[in-house]
């Protein structure tokens, strides 16, 4: 434990001062107004667009009259949607996939991940990924979420220049949920084998340096692949993608777990796995049809995105293994959905019904291969398959995204090969500091739990606790 404090404060130091030198002077207005917002729901330019007024490029402080309250409604059921696809929803749907032994110690990092994220959000991690800066991070106007005010007596309150309809503690909120999953969907992949406190200073130390870095190039207007027109419009390469290969890079570093591929290691509990994943399919209308950041018509086409392409996928996978392995089985259609889901995000505000219909099926057809042969080809131990329908799934619906992008629905034309900047980007930069900072904790603190640990189980080596 005295390696493990002295790393934990040899990262707050280095938080501190990169949050001194992180506060540098917003781009230029040109840049910033060119650029997408999250739901990249800019309009084409006009003949007025030069009497109109200049959008904001930070927070501003505005009369309470300007709330919309129908929004802000929405944005508030959307945050406690998003919440619940981790805590209990991807909780569940992973706590059903290890074994018994490890089903505690599965949850555990779900909830862990929560209150850690919670905290680093609200110290920099929100100003780094959704206040103007440079093209690659956010400043520090946001730390400890200064500035961040409601005035009941003057009628004032701040609003994102990202979400003006509705109080910037809430848009702050809803992003907070994003930055929670992220790094808790990592989790899958290193399933059963990792320490807990090699766990909380990888998410912690991965969520500032790499997750909000991403969130800030592609959804903060001045960030360099919003400026390239990158298309995301709920975290296909924020979320997915990026989760995707930090947990290819996981299971790379860790390796296999004790008998894998020599001893049955079959879910203990695929109840648990079927609610978590109807959760997580629940909570992703939040998720996508909340990334309108508006109770409008936009979101609603989302909803109805979001539905279509994951009973698709959901459908797509089940008959692949149902022709593959002679049998469909409940944790397929589950893994399924989940990959429908994922490969919609990044379309979902871009795409009609039909699109989605094909994103769905590609999504369920490729993530069911890259789960079972393409894992089995490469020999890598991807325990929950958080690279095989997180990675995979993302890239799918990012490219897919390009292809299919609607110009009447959301006012913007897609670009496969603008999509490929945003996928082959996060991919080299998620998977290299994901590296980098897996393999200094591995020789500080170490990363993996000994082979006794893991034979025992983590539930009761790591927590002393165990289900009967």
């Amino acid at each position: 434990m005295n390696k493990f404090s002295r790393l934990v404060f040899l990262a707050f130091l280095a938080v501190s001062a990169s949050t001194a030198m992180a506060d540098t002077p917003p781009a230029d207005a040109a840049s910033a107004a060119s650029a997408p917002a999250p739901d990249s729901a800019a309009a084409p330019a006009s003949a007025d667009a030069a009497a109109a007024p200049a959008a904001p490029t930070e927070p501003q402080l505005i009369g309470t009259d300007k709330i919309n309250s129908g929004d802000t409604a929405w944005m508030l059921t959307s945050t406690a949607l998003v919440l619940m696809m981790t805590i209990p929803g991807l909780a569940l749907f992973y706590g059903g996939m290890v074994r018994k032994k490890n089903v505690l110690a599965t949850l555990m990092q779900s909830f862990a991940i929560t209150c850690v994220v919670t905290l680093l959000w609200w110290l920099i991690g929100y100003s780094w990924a959704f206040t103007p800066g440079s093209p690659y991070l956010g400043g520090a106007t946001r730390a400890l979420f200064n500035g961040m005010v409601f005035m009941h007596d003057a009628n004032k309150v701040t609003a994102s220049h990202l979400a003006l309809t509705i109080p910037e503690s809430v848009y702050a909120m809803f992003q907070l949920t994003f930055a929670i999953i992220t790094p808790a969907l990592i989790a899958g992949a290193f399933a059963d084998r990792m320490k807990f406190s090699a766990m909380l200073v990888f998410m912690s130390v991965w969520s500032l340096i790499v997750y909000s870095p991403i969130a800030h190039w592609v959804w903060e207007p001045s960030g360099w692949l919003a400026a390239k027109g990158v298309l995301d419009y709920a975290g296909g390469t924020v979320v997915h993608i990026n989760a995707g290969i930090a947990g290819l890079a996981s299971c790379l570093v860790l390796g296999k777990r004790v008998g894998y591929g020599k001893e049955s290691m079959p879910p203990h509990n695929l109840v648990l796995t079927l609610i978590g994943a109807s959760l997580l399919w629940v909570g992703w209308f939040g998720f996508n049809a909340g990334s309108a950041v508006a109770a409008d018509g936009r979101a609603g086409m989302a909803m109805m995105a979001t539905q279509i392409a994951t009973a698709a996928a959901a459908l797509a996978w089940m008959f692949a293994e149902w022709i593959v392995k002679g049998k469909p089985s409940v944790l397929g259609i589950a893994s399924g959905a989940v990959a429908g889901l994922v490969a919609i995000t990044p379309a979902s505000g871009f795409v009609g019904p039909t699109p989605a219909v094909i994103i769905g099926l590609v999504a369920g057809v490729f993530c069911f291969l890259a789960a079972t042969s393409l894992k089995s080809a490469l020999g890598y131990d991807d325990s929950l398959d958080a690279f095989g329908v997180h990675g995979i799934g993302g890239i799918i619906g990012a490219l897919l995204t390009g292809v299919f992008a609607s110009k009447e629905i959301s006012g913007l034309d897609g670009s496969v090969l603008t999509q490929l900047w945003g996928v082959g980007t996060t991919i080299i930069y998620g998977f290299v500091m994901s590296f980098i900072i897996l393999k200094v904790i591995d020789m500080t603190i170490g990363l993996r739990v000994t082979e006794d640990q893991e034979r025992e189980g983590l539930d009761i080596s790591l927590h002393g606790e165990k289900v009967e």
